[in-house]
């Protein structure tokens, strides 16, 4: 029986210490949909893969701008769904939530910003807007230590038909080095040091035998390959640990497909403002 005991005493306390030993990143994002490709699906799984638990908010508008974030935020406007995962990898969507709420709920690691979609590359549709909501969430977050994120988000498929599209002339390049320019040109005006280059590992990914296969409508991200794509870039940005080899993928990727998209990803955290060819063949060789 004492023997029993010992060994129920035992199991309880190495199972503390590898519970307590699991780092835990919370991260609540100001966004849209792509935010929505980007953190909500995946990046739960692969930091539970590397003993990382992620607690994810996203206070989700579609389309949402950085002016009509502003305008929410000083009327108190309570227009978000707030989409969650928890530390148990449990989903929760409660509508009606004002920003204040959401960046009260946690004690947010980070917390990231970023532009609509169609003005993502235009540096004029972010001041005054991106300071004033910088400044609005410093002063209310809980976390006196949080840090900012800025999402650098993709360009469209080169055969989009979205309505703003033609801001960059139907061009895919233009759009995504316009993007690349003004996420950095704002995000150090406002002093956020931390990008999320979610826009440069797509635009890395498209350099492969993949192709443009990335967008399932032009501009949002395709379930497999583009969610993983960018949590995959979440994942290592946060984390500080290198997505590549990291088991965790959606069962409809291929092997050589997911080292393709984890590379694109490593890639573009260590050049975050340039794309870099991915070059793989069945031998997974560049």
């Amino acid at each position: 029986m004492k023997r029993h005991l010992f060994f129920l005493w035992t199991f309880s306390i190495l199972f503390t210490i590898s519970a307590s030993s699991q780092d835990t990143i919370r991260v609540l994002a100001i966004g849209n949909s792509f935010s929505q490709n980007a953190i909500e699906n995946y990046l739960y799984e692969l930091g539970q893969e590397e003993g990382i638990t992620f607690i994810i908010g996203n206070l989700y508008i579609g389309g949402c701008s950085l002016e009509r974030h502003w305008n929410n935020a000083t009327n108190n406007k309570a227009d978000y769904s707030y989409r969650k995962i928890d530390s148990n990898g449990e989903k929760t969507a409660t509508p009606e939530t004002s920003l204040l709420q959401g960046i009260a709920d946690e004690k947010w690691d980070y917390i990231s910003f970023q532009q609509n979609s169609g003005n993502s590359g235009i540096i004029d549709t972010y001041f005054p807007y991106l300071r004033q909501l910088t400044t609005f969430v410093k002063e209310n977050a809980t976390n006196p230590n949080v840090e900012f994120i800025f999402h650098q988000t993709w360009a469209y498929a080169k055969d989009s038909n979205h309505n703003e599209f033609p801001k960059y002339n139907n061009d895919q390049q233009q759009m995504y080095r316009a993007i690349v320019k003004t996420s950095r040109k704002a995000a150090h005006k406002v002093g956020i040091k931390m990008i999320v280059p979610a826009g440069t590992a797509v635009q890395n990914g498209r350099s492969s035998f993949i192709g443009d296969r990335f967008c399932h409508d032009g501009y949002h991200l395709t379930q497999d390959l583009g969610c993983y794509t960018a949590a995959c870039t979440w994942f290592e940005t946060l984390s500080g640990k290198s997505v590549v080899g990291n088991p965790f993928a959606p069962a409809t990727i291929t092997p050589l497909e997911v080292l393709t998209v984890q590379r694109a990803a490593h890639q573009a955290v260590a050049k975050p403002f340039k794309v870099t060819s991915v070059r793989l063949t069945s031998n997974n060789k560049k």
